[in-house]
Formats: C-alpha cells, structure tokens, sequence
C-alpha cells in the first residue's frame, strides 16, 4: 500500500532541482488556423528533476539511499520548492496578514489554508497541505493569535477552539512544503569516475490531494 513518509528531500537536491508549475490544456485547432482552449485541471501542480543536485559521489549515494527508502514511486515525502516556500515573497519574513483565509460569522471553525497568486485581475488559490510545524502564525480580528487554534492536515485548515467573531478577518502566515513522490520507478545514475556520480534523471511530481 501507498503511503506518506513525513521526511524532506535533503535540501542540496531542491537547491538543484529544474522544474515549476505544469497546467494541462487541450488545445483544438481548426482548419482555419483558428484555436480553442479547454482548461482540463482545476489547478496547477509542479514537475522537477533533482538528479542536477547531484555534485558529488556522495550526494549520488545519499540520494539513492533516499529513493531506496521510498520504494521508488510508492511512498510520498516532502519537498521544498526553493522558488516558493513562503506566504509571502521570498525576501520579505512571513506575517500573520500574508494570506487572508475568510471572514468569521460566529459560526465558522475551520478555514483552509491557502495561498494567492495574483496577476492582470486573476486570483488563483492554492491549497497548501504541508506548512511547516512551528512556522505558521495566525491573525484573526488584527490580533495575533498564538493559541486557540491549530492546522487540521486533514481538512487542509486553520481549525479554531471557538468560532472567530462576526465580520473578523482570518489570516495567516506560513512556510511550507509540497506534498511530492518520485516520478520513476528506476533511479538512472552514472559514475563518471572513481569520485565522481551524476544521476542522468531523478523526475518528482508534485502529488494533489
């Protein structure tokens, strides 16, 4: 059975690793020249391949002590995105006011967590899975609030105690991580020489939950 080992890929390899945000579209082309689009995911989800991290004998073995452990394809681990990791912009430190997540009505306990991309009058949401623990803050009704709440991994949320006050803003603030697997199920490396390896390709997927 498939499964999510609560480990990172070791850091050099994200410091190494080529990829981004891949959307699916269909694209139909008519004998006219002219085209239609048709959007056939509701969200994007990222592609890398980290076998460019891969400097020396050394890193060769420890990721392919990493990869072992995973099975390949079969279990899911953490993986940071050195491109975008924050609530905010990378040189800026994170606030509880990065990202407003709804209003309370008195009624409302849990808000999901998620992230805004903005650009031209587009809002894109993305939902975040993996914060990191101790590295997430909380503001509701411009107050900070450092209990009284916590995430619910399940439900992808802020979830509160007691439901934040009528008309409040609830925001949040957060470092996170991608909920990721190998994208092979075969590690393809090379030793270019006695102390040297390189890894030909190491795909990884970001997993949508």
């Amino acid at each position: 059975m498939s499964g999510f080992h609560d480990v990172s890929l070791p850091m050099a390899f994200a410091l190494g690793a080529a990829g981004g945000p891949q959307w699916r579209t269909q694209v139909t082309q008519l004998a006219s020249g002219r085209e239609f689009r048709n959007g056939m995911w509701a969200g994007s989800r990222r592609r890398w391949d980290v076998g460019g991290g891969v400097q020396s004998l050394a890193d060769l073995e420890q990721l392919t002590a990493f990869f072992e452990a995973r099975h390949g394809r079969l279990y899911s681990f953490r993986f940071r995105d050195v491109t975008d990791w924050k609530s905010c912009p990378l040189m800026q430190e994170v606030s509880a006011l990065d990202q407003a997540l709804g209003v309370g009505d008195g009624v409302q306990t849990v808000f999901p967590l998620v992230k805004r991309y903005e650009s031209g009058g587009q809002t894109v949401l993305r939902s975040i899975s993996k914060p990191v623990d101790g590295r997430v803050v909380v503001n509701a009704g411009d107050t900070n609030l450092i209990e009284g709440w916590r995430f619910n991994a399940a439900l992808k949320a802020i979830e509160f105690d007691e439901a934040p006050a009528q008309g409040d803003v609830v925001s949040a603030g957060f470092e996170f991580d991608l909920h990721a697997r190998f994208d092979t199920d075969t590690l393809a490396v090379s030793l270019d020489h006695l102390n040297a390896g390189r890894v030909v390709s190491a795909p990884i997927i970001e997993l949508i939950d």
